[in-house]
């Protein structure tokens, strides 16, 4: 008599995972009579299940970690906000999967003594990778909560020695316009460019980011690595990085040359300071329905305990 889970089909006739994925793509796209969309549609029906993609093993650091529950895999990874594919929210889901991934470097110099051209995989064996649980606030009001894998962008930052010249770090993004249609639209100055001072960049809750939900990071996700500033509104958190450069005086970021009144260098979450267009005291989280109660927005984005000895006599409300 067979046991439940003796199903009598031998391992080598299982359907290995990339074929039956395939398959479930196809089956998907078709049912939706949606094949005209092509390979980008595909890879949006498929992976708006659940987490797709490499696996990426790595404990939890409970430290630094909320305790508060993630949002699903459909919503971190559906509702995005990364121009150079689209100012919809939709739209890098469904076009950023024509970026070119292979092959990947990232260069750090500047005011440093070691510069480095790293490739992804030399980056990922700088340090043990971690999972920490983040809040993620963005400058529209609305927040997630994310399980992001990854580890101090200090670690890197290290190996370069910075000199005492270096008072900035500057963060460079990808540029592919041939796979971006959101950089034809002029919303920016392109590529993008984020920076932080050096100390906050030293931060350990700053997070050189290559995975989320265990997995590496999705294109509309900021693949194949970006960084994450948990206590910052979200554009600060730059995607698809390939330039970190250190430096003596503050760079012009891509908001701040665009928009200067609205988006400042430091871009603390700050429920007192408003955006001039809403408030920023209260925020939604997404995927508890668009009629939920707002949530209060916390100063620091709830981080103010690990980080506002940074700001130590700083004028917050002129420092935006």
């Amino acid at each position: 008599m067979r046991t439940p889970w003796d199903i009598g089909i031998r391992p080598s006739e299982i359907t290995p995972e990339p074929i039956w994925r395939s398959r479930r793509r196809w089956l998907q796209q078709a049912a939706l009579g949606s094949l005209a969309l092509g390979a980008t549609g595909l890879a949006r029906a498929a992976d708006a299940d659940g987490p797709a993609g490499p696996a990426l093993e790595a404990p939890r650091d409970a430290h630094w970690s909320t305790d508060e529950p993630p949002n699903t895999w459909r919503d971190i990874t559906t509702y995005n906000n990364f121009y150079e594919f689209g100012t919809d929210k939709g739209d890098p889901a469904k076009y950023a999967g024509r970026m070119r991934l292979e092959p990947w470097t990232v260069r750090i110099d500047g005011a440093v003594r070691k510069p480095l051209t790293l490739d992804l995989d030399a980056l990922r064996r700088l340090a043990p990778l971690e999972e920490r649980v983040y809040r993620l606030r963005c400058v529209e009001a609305w927040s997630m909560v994310v399980p992001w894998t990854g580890y101090s962008l200090s670690h890197l930052l290290k190996q370069v020695e910075p000199t005492a010249d270096a008072r900035y770090v500057v963060f460079t993004t990808a540029l592919q316009p041939e796979a971006m249609p959101g950089v034809a639209q002029g919303v920016l100055d392109w590529p993008y460019v984020e920076g932080l001072r050096l100390d906050e960049a030293m931060h350990p809750l700053a997070l050189l980011t290559f995975g989320v939900y265990g997995r590496a990071l999705p294109p509309q996700n900021g693949a194949p690595l970006r960084v994450i500033v948990p206590w910052k509104y979200g554009f600060k958190s730059a995607k698809s990085l390939v330039g970190i450069r250190l430096q003596a005086e503050p760079p012009v970021t891509s908001w701040m040359r665009a928009a200067p009144r609205e988006y400042g260098f430091y871009a603390n979450v700050n429920p007192a300071v408003p955006h001039p267009r809403w408030s920023q005291e209260t925020e939604h989280r997404i995927g508890t329905g668009w009629f939920s109660p707002r949530l209060p927005t916390q100063p620091f984005n709830g981080y103010g305990d690990a980080v506002a000895g940074l700001y130590q006599g700083m004028d917050l409300a002129r420092n935006f």
